[in-house]
């Protein structure tokens, strides 16, 4: 299926409309309300763990144990994000460094 430039563009514009409309929704919904429910506050506070867990989960659903040189990337990966995340408190650093240095280790070493 190739698409031209127009459609790829309209179909950019459509994808960015509606994951700008789903991020504005809960604020346009909840506005009003001075307190939010605990049902919503408690889906806040553990989302995100549960998420990356998912996604940790996820990761490793395909990895081998058993041949060389599987699980060494992986190892040195976690070993950086935990120690970047202890030391800079920070999602983002330890998630978007943690992504470049396994693409570099599979790409380049491994």
């Amino acid at each position: 299926m190739n698409l031209s430039n127009s459609e790829i563009l309209i179909l950019i514009v459509i994808m960015a409309l509606v994951t700008f409309f789903t991020r504005l929704f809960p604020f346009l919904f909840f506005k009003k309300q001075k307190t939010l429910s605990p049902y919503i506050t408690y889906i806040g506070n553990y989302l995100p763990y549960s998420l990356i867990a998912m996604l940790v989960v996820y990761c490793f659903k395909d990895v081998t144990f058993f041949t060389f040189p599987s699980l060494i990337p992986e190892i040195i990966t976690i070993a950086a994000i935990v120690f970047l995340h202890i030391w800079k408190r920070n999602f983002l650093i330890s998630i978007g460094l943690g992504t470049f240095l396994y693409m570099f280790l599979i790409q380049t070493i491994f």
